[in-house]
């Protein structure tokens, strides 16, 4: 019998550096191959050395023998954590018949400077240059001494703006550090273990800075939101064998000096001249005499905490499909994939040669590149030649989204060889899979997954090519569930959250962006287009929704313990500026970008009222708080009679008619059941009239399916799944999309192009069907008893033209799998594979039930399972 511990975590993390946490929580697998394994109890030693380590003993902590299933989100209970201290830790488990798995391999992870006097290091930068909107970035380096055997050496490292440190000529760290915050609240910060890149003797440091979201061009907010100029903090702490320490730290001893990054702009690209390059910078021995002395910042009074989102990195290369040459010289390639990141150029030449790229999604119908949709976006890169033989560059601070490329003043014949895209994301690892027996639902999924990679850097944005790529919360929260199974998305929406946190109004309002990045400040949404407010339905509920959904797929019940207080706010703002509990009909995007289906702001805004009511009550509930789950669950009853009796008819209709105030009554639980019954005939009519096609828009696609589903018309579900004709998900696909469109019309057969001022085709929240595919069609749910997975529900949904369908979701406890087929004579079968230390209730459809060839007891058809593989067999239909 096998059991075994496996894939230690530390927050989340394998063996993290520079954390702050002084209560990090711990996680593990389990391993074994007998059913129904289970966890009975575990130990875990936590100490300051591998030394102390070495026994059965821990010198910072031992837990003792726990009984306990828990194998996740266990909480340090030792000594005080020590600023940079390093900790090492390993864990056992007992199963349910007392057998001890051996200790797991060892884990570690470290803490940053916990206090804001340990900072040593002065803000520095580059002089200002005035009148300059794109400006170039900042060299900064600074030689130093290393004497004896070094045992470890640390970088924290920040800046308001970017930074890519580099060390004796090796570029150190990830792309796009620090990250996006509010920076007037907060940055985040760093910590590099660069022991291996220490010389003995002589050693450089240095890094090149970039503007960033702090002072470059953020969105259509224009640039220098937070600042002018980018700013630089760094401190290394050198320990060396034989005790002593030595720190070396940003100052005015540093240098700095322009290179040959003419700028380099988030939203407007980057201009590189090699002529410029500072060859050595970065190494010993390189000659900064003519550099200058570096601005050093009189200080920062915003938080530095230490780095919560995942890094950001090259997570895949993207050869080109194919090449063409235009009648004008230049030549446009077909990466094959709507993506977000760069291209990589290889070049020859005569000095002094630019050659440019120029990236967009589309191609016009003369087969032109579509730039018309970036508004005052620039998605190009302009590379100046040195004339060195073969050279090679891609940019440093920007990004774009894209699928194909125009090589402009190319030197010489280019071919496939001649670029590489760089896939560049959040590096959130893949955690769901779904495959089907249909190709055109496969692209759909693909193309799902596909949006969320190219939108999750750092925040969630909107779009990646034109002037925007902000933190809206509306499009966040609709897509919270589809990301978290599709990948592991705990921390990047833990960060996330801080996001919100930090703009939220002292009223309590939640705001439309996060991180703000001057939003309250930009009264041009106000004055002119009146869509500006700080509380807008379905955006501000992100605030409940996004906890909720991490505490229901990660089990995290810190989140809710951390937000509570913020969560009631909001609320309680809502609240207050209703009127009877039926929210006014203002500064309200509503159902965004719906097609034909005008939903009145003041049905969908009450609804999302009662919705986050009802969510804090069940958080309330998860945290312990008795009186206040009743208090919120009686303000939901109250907010749904206040609905019935201001928007509902006797008849079932709901004021406005659309599919959206359908799915929002039913899901948000505002009806009767009497009401139910006529709402979802109503909704099922609606839908048929329009030739069975969807009009939600960013809040109702969401829940429409789950609302078809749950109320027994599951075969409208599967219906409006694979439905080809406009509007659909299919008509994209048919027509080359390979990730989901912000618009359903975003182009049409008859329509061509929608208005560029707003047509992005990269915009994960209509994606948001994937949670459907995953909790019905695949059959993989979370239970909310016991969060986080550790029980499934297993409940395979099988309808329409699809046959066949493979699931799975790798959880904190390990990978469930549902897979099934079903055949023309009504043949099902279902493989279910349930982790160790995890439970599932599956429940199968059909008649004539067998669990592994053994008849079930008759009308038996729910089965509570412990870890295995297990096969189910029914009849369904005829």
């Amino acid at each position: 019998m096998k059991w075994q511990v496996t894939e230690g975590r530390t927050e989340y993390m394998i063996n993290p550096l520079g954390l702050d946490e002084k209560a990090p929580r711990f996680f593990w697998k389990l391993h074994a191959d007998e059913r129904g394994a289970a966890q009975s109890a575990y130990r875990i030693l936590v100490a300051s050395s591998l030394e102390a380590l070495a026994g059965d003993e821990g010198d910072m902590w031992d837990s003792g023998k726990v009984a306990s299933d828990r194998s996740a989100h266990v909480v340090y209970e030792g000594k005080p954590l020590q600023s940079e201290g390093q900790y090492f830790w390993k864990v056992r488990s007992w199963n349910r018949d007392a057998v001890a798995s051996d200790w797991s391999e060892t884990f570690f992870w470290t803490m940053g400077l916990l206090s804001r006097d340990e900072w040593k290091g002065s803000w520095i930068g580059a002089k200002a240059q005035p009148n300059v909107e794109l400006q170039p970035s900042p060299y900064v380096r600074k030689p130093f001494r290393t004497s004896g055997e070094v045992r470890r050496a640390t970088v924290y490292a920040t800046a308001l703006g970017l930074y890519e440190l580099h060390i004796n000529g090796s570029q150190i760290g990830d792309l796009f550090a620090p990250g996006f915050t509010d920076y007037d609240k907060r940055v985040q910060t760093q910590a590099y273990d660069v022991t291996p890149w220490l010389k003995d003797g002589d050693n450089v440091i240095g890094a090149v800075l970039g503007d960033g979201w702090y002072s470059g061009t953020v969105g259509f907010l224009g640039n220098h939101v937070y600042g002018e100029r980018p700013f630089f903090l760094l401190q290394l702490n050198i320990e060396y064998a034989d005790g002593s320490r030595e720190s070396v730290e940003t100052d005015a001893s540093w240098r700095t000096s322009k290179g040959p990054i003419v700028y380099s702009d988030m939203i407007k690209g980057e201009t590189y001249d090699a002529r410029l390059e500072l060859t050595g910078w970065d190494q010993p021995g390189y000659d900064d005499s003519g550099w200058e002395r570096p601005d050093v910042r009189a200080g920062y009074n915003g938080l530095l905490t230490a780095s919560i989102e995942p890094p950001i990195r090259v997570t895949e290369q993207m050869k080109p499909i194919s090449l063409r040459k235009t009648e004008q010289g230049t030549y446009i390639y077909d990466m094959g994939q709507n993506m977000v990141g760069w291209t990589a150029l290889r070049v020859s030449g005569a000095r002094g040669t630019k050659v440019t790229l120029s990236h967009a999604e589309m191609l016009n119908p003369d087969g032109s590149i579509y730039l018309d949709n970036l508004r005052v976006a620039v998605q190009q890169e302009h590379y100046i030649l040195k004339g060195e033989g073969e050279e090679r560059y891609e940019p440093h601070f920007t990004f774009h989204g894209f699928r194909y490329v125009e090589l402009i003043g190319y030197p010489g014949e280019p071919d496939l060889d001649t670029i590489v895209g760089k896939v560049v994301h959040s590096d959130t690892r893949p955690t769901g899979s779904l495959r089907t027996s249909d190709s055109m639902v496969n692209q759909l999924i693909s193309n799902i997954s596909w949006g969320q990679r190219g939108n999750f850097l750092s925040v969630p944005t909107d779009c990646p090519q034109r002037d925007e790529r902000l933190g809206w919360t509306g499009d966040a929260q609709i897509f919270a569930r589809t990301a978290s199974y599709n990948m592991d998305v705990s921390r990047f929406f833990t960060k996330f959250m801080w996001d919100m946190i930090d703009c939220q109004q002292p009223s309590g309002a939640f705001t439309d962006v996060a991180p703000d990045a001057g939003w309250i400040r930009h009264k041009m949404w106000n004055t002119r287009l009146n869509w500006f407010a700080p509380d807008n339905a379905g955006w501000g509920d992100a605030g409940v929704v996004i906890p909720w959904t991490l505490y229901l797929m990660y089990g995290d019940i810190r989140i809710l313990e951390t937000h509570y207080g913020a969560m009631v706010r909001w609320v309680e703002y809502l609240r207050t500026n209703s009127k009877g509990l039926i929210r006014p009909d203002y500064a309200n995007y509503g159902d965004w970008l719906s097609i034909d289906a005008d939903t009145p702001n003041e049905v969908l805004a009450t609804a999302y009222f009662a919705y986050s009511a009802k969510l804090l009550s069940r958080i309330a509930g998860a945290l312990g708080k008795r009186d206040d789950e009743e208090t919120y669950a009686n303000l939901h009853r109250n907010i749904a009679e206040a609905f019935r009796r201001a928007f509902v008819a006797a008849d079932g209709r709901i004021r406005g008619e659309t599919q959206t105030v359908y799915v929002l009554a039913l899901q948000f639980d505002l009806l009767t059941e009497g009401l139910r019954e006529l709402a979802i005939g109503h909704l099922a009519e609606n839908i048929a009239s329009r030739g069975g096609r969807l009009s939600t828009g960013f809040l109702g696609v969401g829940y429409l399916l789950p609302s078809l589903t749950d109320n027994g018309r599951l075969d409208v579900a599967y219906g409006l799944l694979t439905q080809e004709e406009f509007p659909s998900w299919m008509y994209s696909i048919k027509h080359g999309a390979t990730t989901i469109w912000e618009r359903w019309d975003g182009w049409t057969e008859h329509g061509g192009f929608q208005t560029p001022s707003m047509n992005s085709f990269n915009h994960y929240s209509l994606g948001s069907v994937g949670e459907w595919m995953y909790r019905y069609m695949g059959g993989i749910e979370a239970d909310p008893s016991a969060p986080g997975f550790r029980r499934a529900i297993i409940a395979p949904r099988p309808g329409g033209r699809i046959t066949e369908v493979e699931a799975s979701y790798e959880s904190l406890y390990g990978t469930y799998e549902s897979a099934w087929t079903l055949d023309a004579n009504g043949n099902f079968k279902l493989r279910v594979t349930v982790p160790a230390n995890a439970s599932a209730v599956v429940h199968v459809p059909g008649i004539g039930i067998a669990l592994d060839g053994q008849p079930a007891a008759e009308g038996k058809a729910s089965f509570e399972l412990g870890s295995g593989t297990y096969t189910f067999v029914s009849q369904i239909g005829g």
